[in-house]
Formats: C-alpha cells, sequence, structure tokens
C-alpha cells in the first residue's frame, strides 16, 4: 500500500485545473476529488463557457466522479478546491456524502465554510462533512487576485 500523497499535491492539481478556467476567461477555479489516494473526478470554473450558473469547480468534479464511479454517492472521498466552496456547492458536498473538503483561500463574499457561514456544521443536516482551509494559500489567493487584477486592466 502507497502513502497517502500529501494535501499540497492534490492541492497544485487544483491549481493546474484552475488555469483550464482562466485560459477559458473564467473565474480561476479548480478542483479534484480523490478517495483512496486516486483521483476520481476534476472540474474547473465552466459558468460561463457552458452558460450554465451551476457549473462551478467543485459541482463539475462531483460529476465528473459520479459518472467515474457510476454513483452518485461518494463517500470516504476528499475534495480539494483552490477556493472555499458557496452555499451551491457545499449543499452539493453534503448530497455526495463527501467526507472531507480541503480548500486553499478563503472566499470572503460568498465562501460557506468560514467566510459568510458555517454551512457544514448545521444541526439539521444528515451528513457532516469535516473541512479545513489554508491549504497552498498564498498560491490559490494569488491566482485569484491577478485573475482580477488582469480583468480591471481591460
Amino acid at each position: 500500500m502507497t502513502a497517502d500523497l500529501p494535501h499540497e499535491h492534490w492541492m497544485q492539481c487544483a491549481l493546474e485545473l484552475a488555469k483550464l478556467a482562466e485560459a477559458k476567461g473564467e473565474v480561476p477555479v479548480g478542483a479534484v476529488l480523490v478517495k483512496d489516494n486516486v483521483p476520481i473526478g476534476e472540474g474547473y470554473n465552466q459558468v460561463i463557457t457552458l452558460n450554465d450558473p451551476t457549473a462551478h469547480a467543485e459541482i463539475i468534479a462531483l460529476r465528473d466522479a459520479g459518472l467515474h464511479l457510476n454513483n452518485y454517492r461518494l463517500p470516504g472521498s476528499t475534495l480539494y478546491v483552490t477556493i472555499e466552496p458557496c452555499n451551491m456547492c457545499a449543499s452539493a458536498i453534503v448530497h455526495a456524502r463527501i467526507k472531507h473538503v480541503v480548500f486553499g483561500a478563503n472566499e470572503p463574499k460568498a465562501g460557506a465554510l468560514v467566510s459568510q457561514g458555517c454551512f457544514f456544521e448545521q444541526d439539521f443536516l444528515n451528513h457532516h462533512t469535516s473541512y479545513e482551509g489554508g491549504v497552498l494559500q498564498k498560491e490559490c489567493s494569488q491566482q485569484m487576485s491577478d485573475f482580477f487584477k488582469q480583468k480591471r486592466q481591460k
């Protein structure tokens, strides 16, 4: 059995996916879903490309994993995402039964885990997902800052 790869490895993968979003003019957010040290789903923001307000990186990664495993439930998996998930994504994460979420940078305006609420800590949820933030925070935050700086300059 191989040792688990560190959180930084998977977050670096998510950062690479975020670059794909940025190349398409999308907000650079990337996500990778891992189970048993193997990636089972990945995604990046595609709301503009797909004309789909639900096409956030996390949702795309969950859809990809569901198709890969032929199951909408994804227990025992860890989702790595460059930016703190919003309420929509947090809800989908709970419905998919994700075990753990690791995010890079906080999202002060719409983050649903620590910035604008503590969604995963709500008593009414029938599944509880653990989480941690700050993995490669500087790199994740810088990627977003650079993207919006360039947008403002245009």
